[in-house]
């Protein structure tokens, strides 16, 4: 019989075992910072039905979805779509749920969602087709306080800060704002807006004069000056609390839509400072827009100051209902996602990641069968304490269970012979510092759980 070719699919994320442990640590700790800030942990089946999550037939997404089909399915004649299909988000999921949940909530509902997604995606570097994506929300019902918009910077400035990979900035903007400021320009329409703006993006690989000669071109009809404007406001950065509400009170009242946009922004700054967030770690950047159909009020992006090639880390904003396909009822909500998988794919390529240790923290060696007995005794009580602990269950030479030890990545090794056997010892080497102490068997447990506890990150 033929072997199989063992091999994974393009667009997924199979780690080796130091790699996965790193990953996890860092899935662990954004689930503390979530948790921390009081949100709830929510999770919801991978596959949904496809009426449900497809509420909008046709265009990007639908191209993007992975089907779902049993093989009793298969034999039976196609008729339109499949039933179920694989979740592209957190955000879809989490609408249908509050809906189909709405009477057994307590509102504001704050939840956190930590959960692999699926999506098409042509295969090339950096792209995924499975992938981790780490949400919170706050949802209310009918209404929500802009507060809140000020509370998502702060955790994730809890979040990065404690991720320990580099200075960062969280860049806000209101999508009012933006949509005042091009209404000021004669840019009403939405659609035209977000013509707009697709060629703003372009700033930095085409130029400004590139930008501004197409604004001012057939396709948009608009004069030099209302051009130059445009460009003007997309590069507005600030550097500072009090130089990002100097910027804002420069944009003037203007309109309506403007004014309210201006007024939001300022009062979500003063309560992001107000939260304990450094002036340093938050910043206005108003090019940032975010799915021009989704989001309606204060929109986040955070980047990384000293790699800006990874682009956003960490995104969101505020949305005026949430589950306005499933219910009736007005549910505002403020949220941000994190694409775990790719963010720590980026990091790794960027060799922002040191080693990770194992999750075994003693590796008890064997020396001879005949006293096998005693390892496992003295491994049930490192475990009692809350020490991970393997044992070494064939004996062999003592270098190669060093050696063993040190290539796994665990920190100490317990080597239990007749000489301490006799004494009611246990003799422990520190791989790291590469030297060893005898311990009494009955304060092992203890020693071992204190250097462990001060060597641990806070």
């Amino acid at each position: 019989m033929a072997l199989t070719q063992a091999r994974t699919m393009p667009g997924t994320l199979e780690l080796l075992p130091p790699d996965q442990i790193a990953f996890q640590r860092m899935l662990d700790t954004v689930r503390r910072n979530f948790e921390s800030f009081g949100f709830l942990p929510v999770e919801t089946p991978v596959m949904e039905f496809t009426d449900v999550l497809l509420t909008k037939q046709g265009g990007e997404t639908e191209r993007q979805v992975y089907f779902v089909q049993s093989t009793g399915a298969l034999e039976k004649p196609a008729e339109g779509l499949p039933e179920l299909a694989l979740r592209f988000d957190l955000t879809v999921p989490l609408a249908r749920y509050v809906a189909e949940h709405e009477h057994d909530l307590n509102f504001p509902f704050r939840r956190y969602q930590i959960q692999r997604v699926y999506r098409g995606e042509r295969a090339q570097r950096g792209r995924f087709r499975e992938f981790y994506q780490c949400d919170i929300d706050v949802i209310g019902k009918d209404q929500l306080s802009i507060r809140y918009d000020a509370e998502i910077p702060a955790v994730i400035y809890s979040v990065f800060r404690d991720l320990a990979i580099g200075p960062f900035t969280i860049w806000l903007n209101n999508r009012k704002l933006m949509r005042g400021f091009f209404e000021s320009v004669g840019i009403a329409d939405p659609e035209r807006q977000a013509h707009a703006l697709r060629e703003v993006d372009k700033l930095d690989k085409r130029g400004a004069e590139y930008v501004r000669d197409t604004l001012a071109g057939e396709g948009f009809g608009l004069s030099a000056d209302a051009a130059s404007r445009i460009l003007d406001f997309v590069q507005i950065r600030s550097h500072g609390h009090a130089d990002a509400l100097a910027r804002l009170d420069a944009l003037g009242v203007g309109n309506a839509t403007l004014a309210e946009g201006v007024a939001e922004l300022k009062q979500t700054l003063e309560l992001v400072r107000a939260f304990g967030v450094p002036e340093t770690h938050y910043a206005i950047n108003l090019s940032i827009a975010r799915g021009l159909d989704y989001y309606t009020g204060t929109v986040y992006e955070t980047t990384l100051n000293e790699h800006p090639q990874i682009g956003s880390i960490c995104s969101g904003g505020r949305y005026d209902n949430l589950a306005s396909n499933y219910t009736k009822s007005k549910l505002p909500g403020v949220g941000i996602s994190i694409g775990a998988t790719r963010l720590f794919w980026q990091l790794r390529e960027a060799k922002l990641l040191g080693g990770a240790a194992s999750t075994v923290q003693v590796l008890v060696a064997q020396m001879d069968e005949t006293l096998l007995p005693a390892c496992l005794e003295i491994a049930a009580q490192l475990r009692g304490a809350g020490i991970a602990t393997e044992v070494v269950m064939e004996s062999g030479k003592l270098g190669k269970q060093f050696k063993y030890a040190d290539r796994a990545g665990i920190r100490f090794v317990a080597v239990l012979g007749p000489d301490e056997i006799a004494k009611g010892t246990v003799t422990v080497k520190d791989m790291r510092k590469q030297d060893q102490v005898e311990i009494s068997q009955a304060e092992l447990a203890g020693a071992l759980r204190a250097q462990l506890t001060q060597e641990t990150p806070a």
